[in-house]
């Protein structure tokens, strides 16, 4: 009964088109058999291409190996497609192909992998999924433009593959992924100069390019790292159009060059100075572009960025010379697609000097276990969790049930206070809110009624912080001249914690777990 609980609360937030493709596919996958005409390839002129940006070394020719997540691994003659040593995610990245467009592989070697795998086509299994469809779609077309290279073979089994991508679309997750699969298709219509993708890709990127970028220009799953992804994605769209403009004259070019210039602003404003992006709902290092060379990119492309403020989205940056304070007071996003969602409301970030010092713990993995769940969970973030709950109903991987709401938010020029209602089945409500100047920042947590001393305020430190020294109801960070105060607080706990610096990676930090019962003030001098 607790599990069929949580799949209705986690259902009752879909939308209806995601519960009806999820049946329809399952349905017709299983029972009906989907036949993809094979149709002769309409491709009259070459496309150009050129590469802005290379991507990481990920493939390496000298000893047939591989390497994703911070994982390598040498096949000995014959690479397995669906090598499965390492995770789904891990197969999914050597079905992607982005090692193409990397800046030191061979054109000769790029078209034997290319070859390889459609000679092992029949036998693989997660690179014949809509999204890695779509991803391999676009490096392949960017590989074989740039390169000039002409091959019928590999024409029509990239054509098929987009004539099986029109049929699987995915509508039952929305979200990143159908956003992912509108990007492809318009490579895809470039390349064949194909009508029928181009008008489907047309069709999607402006339906949902309106519906995933919120009013201060960020992606609405809010995860700093996918806004990265999208955005490289967009500006990749737009340069496509730019360089092939005699095949295609619309105003879908304004359009995203407008969404571009939305989604730039929101990415300038919460990338810290020392050019990183908060770690916040599934983000990790060394997965997308870095912001400075998607603001590179963009400026390579004219894309007028406006200055928006942060607004919708519900992070708000405070900066001053020495110091940056990044705070979430917004509700999980996106409603119906929040799998990268984390159990995190009013958690915040603070860096001191470029150095950061409070941080997300981050994540560093996508498997549904055990670690996923707690790097999802409340006490991973720097928030307050009351007895044994979660403000959100995390689980399975990638779902949310349950979900923490805002219901009181109040702003100033130097203070910020919200409340949510994640507890309210037992009766509590959550309200923080944050002060500061410029040598103090000034943190209160109150508690609507008694918690019996089971409230507890979690901060993790960042792993170039070393152990802080604890005195009374003080904790002295040495090596910043850090200083942090808790009155009321009940008991001071230091613990030791894995932070994530990326996918397979991570390194022992320290953690504070501050007691309290009902009110908790907390002076952090700088």
């Amino acid at each position: 009964m607790k599990k069929l609980k949580l799949v209705f609360n986690t259902i009752l937030y879909l939308k209806p088109i995601q519960i009806y493709y999820r049946f329809y596919y399952i349905l017709r996958n299983n029972f009906f058999k989907c036949n993809i005409k094979k149709k002769d390839i309409d491709k009259s002129n070459p496309i150009l291409w050129k590469n802005i940006h290379n991507y990481n070394d990920s493939f390496f020719e000298n000893d047939n190996s591989f390497s994703f997540l911070n994982i390598t691994h040498q096949f000995l003659g014959q690479i397995d497609w669906n090598c499965k040593y390492y995770g789904k995610l891990w197969t999914y990245n050597l079905n992607y192909f982005d090692f193409l467009n990397q800046e030191n592989i061979s054109i000769e070697s790029g078209k034997l992998l290319i070859q390889d795998f459609i000679k092992n086509y029949d036998l693989i299994k997660d690179g014949k999924e809509p999204y890695p469809i779509s991803l391999r779609g676009i490096n392949w077309v960017k590989f074989l433009t740039e390169n000039s290279i002409k091959d019928i073979s590999i024409d029509k089994i990239l054509y098929d593959h987009y004539n099986i991508l029109l049929k699987n679309l995915e509508y039952h997750l929305l979200g990143n992924h159908l956003l992912e699969n509108a990007f492809s298709l318009l490579f895809g219509a470039y390349y064949f100069q194909n009508e029928k993708l181009y008008n489907k890709s047309k069709h999607l990127l402006i339906y949902e390019l309106n519906e995933q970028v919120l009013k201060d220009g960020a992606h609405f799953e809010l995860s700093p790292m996918y806004h990265q992804i999208i955005l490289f994605r967009l500006l990749d769209c737009i340069q496509l159009i730019k360089l092939n403009i005699t095949w295609k004259k619309n105003d879908l070019l304004l359009f995203l060059e407008q969404k571009a210039g939305l989604m730039c602003s929101w990415l300038y404003n919460v990338t810290y100075k020392n050019g990183n992006i908060p770690m916040l709902n599934d983000a990790t290092f060394n997965i997308a572009p870095n912001s400075n060379n998607i603001f590179t990119y963009a400026k390579h492309l004219g894309i007028n960025s406006p200055n928006i403020p942060l607004s919708d989205s519900g992070y708000r940056k405070i900066d001053f010379d020495d110091y940056e304070l990044l705070v979430d007071v917004g509700n999980i996003g996106s409603s119906y697609q929040p799998g990268h969602a984390h159990s995190d409301t009013f958690n915040f970030e603070l860096i001191l000097d470029g150095n950061p010092v409070f941080v997300d713990s981050g994540i560093s993995t996508y498997e549904k276990n055990a670690i996923r769940q707690h790097e999802r969970a409340t006490h991973s973030h720097n928030t307050v969790k009351i007895g044994f709950k979660d403000q959100t109903q995390v689980w399975g991987g990638f779902r949310v049930a349950n979900r923490a709401k805002i219901t009181h938010l109040r702003e100033k020029p130097n203070f910020i206070e919200a409340s949510h209602d994640g507890y309210l089945i037992d009766g509590y409500v959550h309200t923080r809110s944050f002060l500061w100047g410029n040598d103090n920042l000034f943190i209160t947590d109150k508690i609507n009624k008694t918690t019996g001393n089971n409230a507890k305020a979690y901060f993790h430190f960042h792993s170039s912080v070393t152990k802080p020294i604890v005195k009374g109801n003080y904790i002295i960070l040495e090596s910043l001249g850090v200083s942090i105060e808790f009155e009321k607080a009940t008991n001071i706990n230091i613990e030791e914690y894995q932070l994530s610096e990326g996918f397979n990676k991570t390194k022992l930090a320290y953690k504070i777990i501050v007691i309290f019962d009902k009110i908790l003030k907390t002076k952090i001098s700088l």
